[in-house]
């Protein structure tokens, strides 16, 4: 094809056009295809590059999957637009990372919060030269208070940025800003970004006060045409006047910063308190023993439900399960208190790194099985 035909067409192309769909990751049910346009793609990455900081010269390690916003997108897109250097590195490796940050002198590395957690926790970490690191952003799961503190203390990360996002919104909703306070950017999402509305809300829809905690809806530019061929499940999610139901709960500050608690489908009811599993994991991820942690409800006689936690234990660690619901028992309501613990090797989690909760629903632990204490 001649140069001047590839212009022509590129041309012809309408900003209203599907770009993509998306689908979703499957965690809490069956993948669904978000169906997203060129303008919101183009509009939710310039602002995302913006607000990150990304620049021309940069050089981004993109270790996320390209199926996924935050590889495609937040990864190739925002390269493309400001004219990064990419550095694609297919299969997820500590060592591969290390040795491609050194090596490469990575200024970029966005990702979840497993990635960042076990490039810190490497023995042999300090061998490699990460002093190019300068910007990291992270998401896509629940973020643990000390990660934040840790990037930026032990690597002497200047700009350590959190967000949230999904797939019917483009992958992007809210970030935190660059000189955001430090406590801002460790408790919380960020704010909306520029041409989106966020609510949290009751199931009726009413905007709930800061503090409260409710289902977090979006409005804008960014939000999904529709699921693929789905009208139903469409209409399921996404209002008459353009409201997107996340699925996800979260709380509001009064200076509009959002701290995402969990996913309604897995909140869990405790002798009629309602336990949200994201909350209690945080906590959980406080002890200095633990690495990794997953909470999910189990059926029990007296309460109806209680916590069951599934613990990675950090290396040389000997936490036992008693040890860590009498540390919790100290830390959190009682309600919150997992009832039994099972330390695993890792955590089942998909190719976006985030926890698959119905494989432990259903007995999947992860390579090496499952040590229960109670």
């Amino acid at each position: 094809m001649a140069p001047g035909d590839v212009r022509a067409r590129a041309d012809a192309v309408d900003g209203t056009w599907t770009s993509d769909i998306i689908f979703t990751s499957g965690t809490t049910g069956r993948p669904k295809g978000a169906v997203i346009t060129h303008t919101q793609s183009l509009r939710a990455y310039d602002i995302w590059s913006d607000l990150a900081g990304l620049t021309r010269g940069d050089r981004y390690l993109i270790v996320n999957p390209f199926f996924h916003t935050f590889g495609y997108k937040a990864g190739v897109l925002a390269c493309l637009m400001r004219g990064a250097t990419m550095i694609p590195q297919p299969v997820f490796n500590v060592n591969t990372v290390l040795a491609n940050i050194a090596a490469e002198r990575v200024s970029v590395l966005p990702g979840p919060p497993t990635l960042l957690q076990s490039l810190l926790d490497h023995p042999a970490r300090d061998a490699h030269d990460l002093s190019a690191l300068r910007l990291v952003v992270t998401g896509a799961a629940v973020v643990p208070l000390r990660l934040v503190e840790r990037l930026r203390a032990e690597l002497g990360i200047g700009t350590v940025l959190t967000a949230y996002g999904l797939s019917e919104a483009g992958g992007v909703v809210t970030m935190c800003r660059r000189g955001d306070d430090p406590t801002v950017i460790a408790s919380t999402s960020g704010r909306a970004i520029p041409g989106t509305e966020l609510r949290v809300a009751d199931p009726q829809g009413t905007p709930l006060p800061p503090g409260a905690p409710g289902e977090v809806l979006v409005r804008g530019f960014n939000v999904m045409t529709g699921y693929h061929e789905d009208e139903q499940a469409t209409a399921e999610v996404l209002s008459e006047d353009g409201w997107l139901r996340t699925g996800d709960v979260g709380v509001l500050d009064a200076a509009g910063n959002l701290r995402i608690t969990d996913r309604l489908k897995d909140m869990f009811i405790v002798g009629g308190f309602n336990a949200y599993p994201a909350e209690i994991e945080q906590l959980l991820g406080l002890h200095p023993d633990v690495a990794d942690v997953a909470v999910i409800g189990v059926p029990d006689a007296r309460l109806g439900e209680v916590g069951r936690a599934y613990v990675v234990r950090r290396p040389g660690a000997l936490l036992t399960g008693d040890d860590l619901i009498a540390w919790s028992r100290r830390e959190m309501a009682n309600y919150k208190v997992p009832r039994s613990v099972e330390f695993v090797r890792e955590l089942p989690r998909n190719a976006s790194g985030k926890v698959v909760k119905g494989a432990l629903r259903n007995g999947v632990t992860g390579r090496g099985g499952a040590e229960r204490s109670r």
